[in-house]
């Protein structure tokens, strides 16, 4: 037992003085985490010593590893075309409102399979979990109500927060802290689906590139990783910016990472304000604003964000042929009013009974779009 700690302490001391870990060795040792075998104490330093570190692509790769093969109840939804996910790791300094989840709802509405993976807010003010409740999603479900709403609604979402999907640790350990780690992004990886195409917002730029690289470490097919700026350049979002610009990695079918800089306004999206964007108030009026978006009446920066960040995932899956053709084909599925149906689908199936939920869910379209 006294060797096994010496040896856990060990690796955190080198991460602490900078040094990285093999893919095998971070795997190890978060199994270890995994299993309780170590002190909560060692667990939180290792934690905070690669978040502050800087995890490798190899070191996100084999945390991943642990999770999804020891504390991940997986499923495979039965559809066909693409299996798609996207997120954004949190821990950014520009808090917006939930422009991920709407651009999943938008993507779903064009046909793209949907199997969304997110927990409720840690480092932001309402997470993908949260507003999904909100809006009616059983979002405290087995797997397989996840797995039966990706099959007939074409989106469901796995709770990363939940002993039903994480049974093992990672629910007690997201419980347990309110700062960003290392899991914000591996954990996030762990999908129970196992998507191959996905769409990650990052908090920095200089993560944008080693994501890319683990997402490909760990089987994806196709993928695109951003970072948004500010206006001033100084602060960040784990979105595509439309008020600044944003840093982006694709990784190709080839295996190929591209870097390039994107600005809205090149791809036709109008330039932001940042209140406009900005979570505003409670997770109700948030939910109400995010109904305005995608139901076409609320036409301003949320849409053109949205709309942006629509785009990767219609381009990655080919419903669009580029990410100006995804942004016009995003607002194109708004105005049709696509999105709320998805999403009146989506909360139908992801609920054992869910006549009380869609009876609410349909109050509240009705209120926002009076």
């Amino acid at each position: 037992m006294e060797e096994n700690l010496r040896y856990f302490g060990s690796k955190v001391d080198a991460l602490i003085k900078g040094r990285d870990l093999t893919r095998e060795e971070a795997g190890d040792l978060f199994r270890q985490i995994l299993k309780n075998e170590q002190p909560d104490l060692q667990q939180g330093a290792f934690l905070a010593a690669i978040t502050a570190k800087g995890a490798t692509p190899q070191e996100i790769a084999g945390i991943w590893e642990a999770i999804y093969e020891i504390d991940t109840v997986k499923v495979r939804p039965d559809v066909s075309g693409p299996l798609a996910e996207n997120c954004g790791t949190g821990m950014d300094s520009i808090k917006t409102f939930n422009i991920s989840t709407a651009a999943s709802i938008v993507a779903a509405a064009d046909g793209i399979k949907m199997a969304k993976h997110g927990a409720r807010a840690i480092t932001s003010k309402c997470g993908a979990v949260d507003i999904l409740e909100t809006l009616g999603v059983d979002v405290e479900c087995d797997v397989s109500l996840v797995k039966r709403s990706i099959e007939n609604a074409g989106i469901g979402i796995f709770n990363g927060m939940s002993g039903k999907v994480h049974p093992q640790a990672l629910y007690r350990i997201l419980s347990q802290i309110r700062f960003g780690t290392v899991l914000n992004i591996a954990g996030s990886l762990a999908n129970p689906a196992l998507p191959s195409y996905g769409v990650r917002g990052v908090y920095s730029q200089d993560m944008v590139l080693p994501i890319a690289k683990a997402m490909r470490e760990i089987g994806y097919k196709r993928a695109i990783v951003m970072h948004g700026r500010s206006a001033d350049g100084c602060r960040g979002m784990d979105e595509l910016s439309t008020i600044g610009p944003s840093f982006v990695a694709e990784l190709t079918e080839d295996g190929e990472i591209r870097e390039s800089t994107i600005l809205g306004g090149d791809l036709g999206v109008q330039v932001g304000e940042e209140a406009s964007i900005l979570y505003r108030s409670n997770r109700e009026e948030e939910a109400m604003s995010l109904l305005r978006v995608l139901s076409g009446k609320e036409q301003g920066h949320r849409k053109e964000i949205v709309c942006l960040n629509a785009a990767p995932l219609l381009y990655i899956t080919r419903h669009a042929a580029s990410l100006k053709d995804g942004v016009d084909k995003a607002r194109e599925i708004i105005d049709g009013d696509r999105p709320i149906q998805k999403l009146k689908s989506w909360v139908k199936q992801q609920n054992q009974e869910p006549g009380e939920r869609l009876e609410r869910l349909e109050e509240m379209i009705a209120r926002a779009c009076a």
